[in-house]
């Protein structure tokens, strides 16, 4: 593992919407952290507004004004998180680009060790949490189930408690920018894509300011996706569980002529046969669904529609 010279350049990418309580805490915190020996990376900071209905963006304009370091995306609509970090990263000249959430719980403050990783010949640097003990018990729970499900379904290393808080090298953020699905899980693509990866652990916070912008529903969807994008598994069980009922009506069907035409019995069972109905139709329903999720995702993409639309991006020229 080479390792890279002290000069490079530094991007930094924050995904926002409604973030308004949050905004000055994250400047603070973060103009601290790039005080000093970062200031000779040049850092660009780009805050992408997802389509916020508060003072976010209005936020992002007086900070622009204000520090030619930063820069605002702000798209023409809500489109989601992983697509605002896309537009992010589709915007980053740096040699080391940070995706960094602005709530806080990702702490600006771990970068430096982060670059020292990068320095080291890492060329992603993910941020690992030590525990997760400001969720509570269903949440972790179900984050256990969701990592072990997408490692073992998609075959994508995907370690446990870690998100989208990490540091990548401009190689790895190019290979990203030629993955253009609509339906994103950008931690399984960078996991996906290979490189050499290292962990830096650190205690999750509790969000500094403001709401979570993830309820359950949210995350079910977010789940979902992140399954029917990186693994066929799910219409392949459709195919097995097609096999054993075909093998199980066959075996039925035999008993019920041997029994018939050997023994001479007739074996009544209308509560059977409308239980089997059942379940039979349920499983087809539901097969079918898991079908049409893969159709659906075929069908968006076929359109062929860009992943965002930038309203306006503001910048400020050093020393304007």
């Amino acid at each position: 593992m080479s390792a890279r010279p002290a000069s490079g350049t530094l991007s930094i990418v924050i995904p926002m919407f409604n973030e308004e309580d949050v905004l000055p805490l994250m400047r603070r915190r973060l103009d601290a952290v790039l005080a000093g020996p970062l200031q000779a990376l040049r850092p660009q900071v780009i805050l992408v507004d997802d389509g916020s209905t508060d003072r976010t963006a209005e936020l992002m304009r007086a900070l622009v004004a204000a520090d030619a370091r930063y820069q605002a995306l702000i798209l023409s609509r809500n489109y989601g998180h992983q697509v605002a970090l896309t537009a992010g990263l589709d915007h980053a000249t740096g040699d080391a680009v940070v995706v960094l959430d602005a709530d806080l719980q990702d702490p600006p403050e771990l970068i430096p060790e982060m670059l020292a990783r990068w320095r080291e010949g890492s060329d992603v640097v993910f941020g690992q949490r030590t525990s997760r003990t400001d969720d509570s018990p269903a949440k972790r729970l179900t984050a256990r189930c969701f990592y072990w499900l997408i490692r073992h379904l998609s075959g994508v290393d995907i370690p446990d408690n870690v998100g989208d808080f990490r540091l990548m090298d401009k190689a790895v953020v190019q290979a990203l920018r030629r993955m253009p699905e609509h339906f994103r899980f950008v931690r399984g693509l960078v996991a996906w894509v290979g490189f050499r990866q290292v962990a830096v652990a650190f205690e999750r916070a509790p969000r500094a300011a403001g709401v979570t912008k993830y309820p359950w529903k949210k995350m079910f969807l977010f789940a979902i996706d992140a399954v029917f994008a990186f693994s066929a598994v799910p219409i392949r069980l459709a195919t097995l569980m097609g096999l054993v009922f075909v093998a199980i009506a066959g075996e039925e069907v035999l008993r019920t002529l041997y029994l018939r035409l050997v023994s001479g019995v007739t074996i009544p069972g209308f509560s059977a046969i409308f239980i089997a109905v059942l379940i039979v139709g349920g499983l087809n329903l539901l097969f079918l669904g898991i079908i049409g999720e893969y159709v659906g995702r075929i069908y968006v993409e076929t359109k062929n529609r860009p992943l965002y639309v930038v309203q306006e991006f503001v910048s400020k020229e050093p020393g304007s």
